[in-house]
């Protein structure tokens, strides 16, 4: 039985919980990846009802029909391109059923292309939209949530449809990053205008980032606006742990980001992937008395388009010529003292500035080198090579440059490489680099020629005079290569043995991961005792509280302990980094014991922090000479 009340008059007036995520629960589940989720319609349709129920009883008004990709191009991979109506239709039954009298069932709707450059035409994407839609409207849904679209061009032609065709609420949702722009470019101001202009009921986003990124999007709409808007955030990003897709963000994290969602004018709060029904019942119960501000009466939306003005900023030309850093190696440096590498990002646009200030504040603090990262968590930014050449010739500081695995085939590697040793760059770090599909650009292919392993060894070949292909070079590189290690895990052990297996490949030094807990770096001093090889303990301070939950929820490979984020809860601002700086103080104070090496990683660019950090190193170091010479 459907609703009584229209959807879009419940959402004018409060806050609906939706379902959470129904492919990645299939795979927690046992389903593998590989097959088709929306078959499972006509062939286990007890299995989507059952999913279905779950959501309900734990809250969600708002259920999602498992049609994501129920298209004909999808189903056609799996040879079902004659199912696409049944499968449609069978399950919105399966999602009324589970739904009861007060529940919405809306129907899924996915982007085709999903930001990629695939061959398909929009003649071709109106034919299949209107095939899916169609079959959808024809078992009466109560609305249709078109999801998960990079573009502005697709989700209009996908809009199209519905609204040539009913009069049905239509939910439009971005897939996008926290620049808050459209693969085709569009802002997402200009983006939600059109689409609110050509019939769309409620805007939003979902999947692709978690909570945090969606909210920073979210805070730059110029709202509030006269439109509802829904958010379906992924549980943070997916962590490969031991053979499965671990995602880390909590229900009661989930929970505690719904408050967050509502205040910045969410009237639809779901899950997306790596959400269950935890998540789900975490948000409804604290959502149950929340009362939401009115909408807007008017906003930006509603006035004429303004053309999407795109401008060109040039860095200044600089004419540098190639040269090498002078002294020792770090790895000679480590043996000898306390020897100090900070991580700085290059930027996400053309504007240097503010990265260079950063390396020359750090280069005046005493850092031993700057390390630069390769497309960290897969989002563009500047060339690591091009910035490490300035910062070198600039500054005089030694760059310490990423190499992940993800960006370039055998050729390209090998290139890359030869490249640095022209320019002076001896000092790199391989990494395997998180994949693609997790970044900015989704579309991208992750290339993944070689392992970390792999590559480590392939670098120290060109170190030995001899090019990937075997064939004899004229001279030999002089690479100093690193390998990352990361510590938060349930098993140091078996990390510990995947790293014995890099510095059998090669590797000269490791960087870790960023720590929280001083236990564990006791912990891992004691499990890598034996190794022969220095480690760069990674020390990053908080930011923020929002900072903090969003790394311990979000981001693969980091673990806040209970301590440190119940001490930033709540901090933003300069407090939030001067107790983010007194915790990373704390840290070092017991890194120090057991490491010579320390590695500091500069968050959102605030290079003051590390700097600061850096003069204590330096400080503490000395202090414990002057110690050791008078005992």
């Amino acid at each position: 039985m459907k609703p009584e009340l229209d959807l879009r008059a419940r959402l004018k007036k409060e806050v609906l919980i939706g379902d959470g995520a129904m492919g990645t629960y299939l795979y927690q589940l046992g389903f593998p990846v590989g097959i088709s989720f929306e078959e499972l319609n006509i062939i286990r349709p007890e299995v989507i009802g059952d999913i279905h129920r779950q959501y309900a009883d734990a809250g969600a008004q708002v259920l999602e029909t498992n049609t994501f990709a129920a298209n004909y191009y999808k189903l056609s991979k799996y040879g079902l391109e004659s199912k696409v109506e049944e499968i449609n239709r069978a399950a919105v039954r399966i999602a009324r059923q589970a739904a009861g009298e007060s529940n919405y069932v809306i129907g899924t709707v996915g982007s085709i292309r999903g930001g990629k450059r695939i061959n398909v035409s929009n003649k071709e994407l109106r034919r299949y939209y209107e095939q899916q839609i169609s079959a959808l409207l024809g078992e009466q849904v109560d609305g249709i949530l078109l999801e998960t679209f990079f573009d502005l061009d697709e989700m209009r032609i996908a809009q199209e449809i519905v609204r040539k065709n009913s009069d049905l609420p239509v939910i439009c949702q971005f897939a996008v990053d926290n620049i808050g722009r459209t693969i085709d470019g569009y802002s997402i101001m200009d983006a939600f205008s059109i689409l609110h202009q050509e019939g769309a009921d409620v805007l939003g986003f979902n999947c692709h980032s978690g909570p945090k990124g969606i909210m920073g999007v979210m805070a730059k709409l110029n709202g509030p606006l006269e439109v509802p808007l829904s958010v379906y955030p992924n549980a943070g990003l997916a962590d490969y742990v031991d053979g499965e897709y671990i995602y880390g963000a909590t229900p009661e994290y989930f929970g505690q980001s719904a408050i967050s969602f509502a205040d910045l004018g969410a009237r639809l709060i779901g899950g997306c992937c790596g959400t269950t029904p935890d998540h789900i019942a975490a948000m409804a119960a604290v959502m149950q008395d929340y009362v939401p501000s009115p909408l807007a009466e008017s906003s930006v939306l509603s006035e004429q388009l303004v053309p999407v003005i795109v401008a060109e900023h040039r860095a200044e030309e600089r004419e540098v010529p190639a040269g090498r850093p002078e002294g020792p190696s770090i790895v000679d440096l480590v043996k000898e003292r306390h020897t100090i590498i900070v991580e700085l990002d290059p930027p996400r646009d053309l504007d240097i500035t503010k990265f260079m200030e950063g390396a020359a504040a750090l280069k005046e603090a005493g850092v031993d080198a700057l390390t630069l990262a390769d497309n960290s968590l897969a989002v563009t930014r500047m060339s690591n090579m091009a910035l490490g050449h300035l910062v070198l010739k600039e500054t005089g500081l030694r760059p310490l440059i990423h190499i992940a695995c993800r960006d370039r085939n055998l050729i390209g590697t090998q290139s890359h490489l030869m490249g640095f040793d022209a320019l002076g760059i001896d000092h790199v770090l391989a990494v395997t680099g998180d994949p693609a599909r997790f970044g900015d650009l989704p579309g991208a292919s992750s290339v993944y020629d070689m392992t970390s392993f792999e590559i480590i060894r392939m670098i120290k070949q060109l170190n030995d005079g001899v090019a990937f292909s075997g064939k004899p070079l004229k001279q030999k590189a002089n690479f100093v290569v690193g390998a990352a290690f990361n510590p938060n895990v349930k098993h140091l052990d078996k990390a510990v043995q995947r790293l014995e297996k890099k510095i059998a490949s090669g590797a000269d030094y490791i960087m870790t991961q960023p720590v929280y807990d001083v236990k564990l770096i006791a912990s891992i001093k004691e499990a890598t005792a034996h190794l022969d090889v220095p480690i760069f303990i990674g020390i990053m301070p908080l930011a923020s509280g929002k900072n903090a939950e969003y790394l311990h929820n979000e981001v693969p490979g980091i673990q806040l302990s209970d301590s440190v984020r119940s001490r930033m809860e709540g901090l933003q601002g300069e407090e939030g980094r001067r107790v983010g700086v007194e915790i990373a103080k704390e840290l070092l104070d017991v890194a120090m014991d057991h490491f010579n090496g320390i590695y500091l990683m500069t968050p959102f660019m605030f290079y003051e922090m590390t700097a600061t950090l850096t003069n204590y190193v330096k400080e503490k170091s000395k202090e414990q000479r002057a110690h050791l010479f008078h005992s």
